[in-house]
């Protein structure tokens, strides 16, 4: 299970969008700097945030496909949300340590203010006699919450051997939530190698990705067009059949042809 929502003051129910709007407009003044050609640019704030023009689409695109040395303005581009999901999906979330920050609710002070349930867990795909396991292991950790809440404010050296014990029969599946801050060349790289995780919370995840504004054009870098062009090229072999003259061989002579890869060509 995981849960991806916009970061909501909790006062005032306040919400705040997915991509922060002011940062999609530094991200594409900026983009225009290297040529100073900001005279051509065409975006402007609306009613519904920020909004791409025609032409700062087209370089944005041009430059985001090009790979991250030419599209280094997505990284200005920054999304926050507060995701939901089980610890065994933050541990891979985890190896993205550059472009990411996180606020995550506490198990070290809260996990023991109220006993745990089910319902804290994600375990949608877990066999029956899986979960029965896992409803005994709920059973053994509340005991010791409560051992712990008993004993900490008159023997807290005692109390910490429950709160470890705690801690370490945790299953991996307990959920947490976490404000996350990102940004679109991390969810770029997040996109490429997770879509086809085996994991269903990656799955929904990149489903999440594609819903954000001009995920298309400077998330989803169309990386399987430009592979499929490179070994196009790579592979452009000549097979010339040179049969003998009496026909009975053949010989096959492989020709490498040169490669030349197209340069971007950037219309500032």
């Amino acid at each position: 299970m995981i849960k991806i929502e916009k970061v909501k003051n909790r006062e005032t129910g306040t919400e705040i969008p997915f991509v922060l709007p002011d940062s999609l407009a530094v991200a594409t003044i900026g983009m225009r700097n290297p040529k100073n050609s900001w005279n051509k640019t065409d975006s402007d704030f609306n009613e519904d945030g920020y909004h791409l023009g025609e032409n700062d689409l087209r370089l944005a695109t041009t430059l985001s496909q090009a790979g991250p040395v030419h599209g280094k303005f997505v990284r200005q581009i920054y999304v926050c949300a507060d995701i939901t999901a089980p610890l065994y999906w933050w541990k891979e979330f985890d190896t993205y340590k550059v472009g990411t920050v996180a606020n995550s609710t506490s198990t070290m002070h809260k996990l023991t203010s109220r006993d745990i349930t089910m319902e804290d867990l994600s375990y949608d795909k877990c066999l029956p006699e899986a979960k029965e396991s896992l409803e005994a292991t709920i059973v053994v950790c509340n005991s010791m919450r409560r051992k712990f809440v008993e004993l900490n404010p008159t023997n807290p050296e005692k109390a910490k051997e429950y709160w470890y014990s705690l801690i370490q029969t945790l299953p991996s599946s307990y959920n947490q939530t976490r404000t996350v801050t990102m940004n679109y060349e991390v969810l770029s790289g997040m996109y490429e190698y997770r879509r086809t995780h085996k994991l269903n919370e990656w799955k929904a995840f990149c489903d999440w990705v594609e819903t954000l504004p001009y995920a298309k054009e400077l998330i989803i870098r169309d990386g399987a067009k430009k592979e499929e062009k490179a070994n196009k090229q790579e592979s452009n072999v000549q097979k010339n059949e040179a049969k003998t003259k009496d026909g009975e061989k053949t010989q096959t002579t492989v020709i490498s042809a040169s490669l030349k890869i197209d340069e971007p060509k950037f219309n500032f």
